[in-house]
């Protein structure tokens, strides 16, 4: 079983920064695509940010150019770095484990608001 531990959330003025990390259990990290998503109240959760096994990201366009995902195989853990933020980048933020299209893992989320 892996276990997936995101931190980092918080409260930020828009334009401001926020690093996410989620660390995973287990031995299969390297070998995962990690996804980050984000679910805002009354709206269905989105994909924010993905990173193959290989290290290559994808990102949707309403983050593209401000969101950066990376990940550290040797300390099993993924990073969102986000800058530039906005009130609409509000939301609860959940990692996402992905081995297989049949065998995938959740984290907890982290709420982040953005708002003055």
């Amino acid at each position: 079983q892996v276990q997936l531990v995101e931190s980092g959330g918080g409260l930020v003025q828009p334009g401001g920064s926020l690093r996410l990390s989620c660390v995973a259990s287990g031995s299969i990290f390297s070998i995962s695509t990690m996804n980050w998503y984000r679910q805002a109240v009354g709206k269905q959760r989105e994909l924010v940010a993905s990173i193959s096994s290989g290290g290559s990201a994808n990102y949707p366009d309403s983050v593209k150019g401000r969101f950066t995902i990376s990940r550290d195989n040797a300390k099993n853990t993924a990073y969102l770095q986000m800058n530039l933020l906005k009130p609409e980048d509000t939301g609860v933020y959940s990692c996402n484990l992905v081995v297989s299209w049949s065998r995938n893992y959740w984290g907890q989320g982290t709420q982040v608001t953005v708002s003055s």
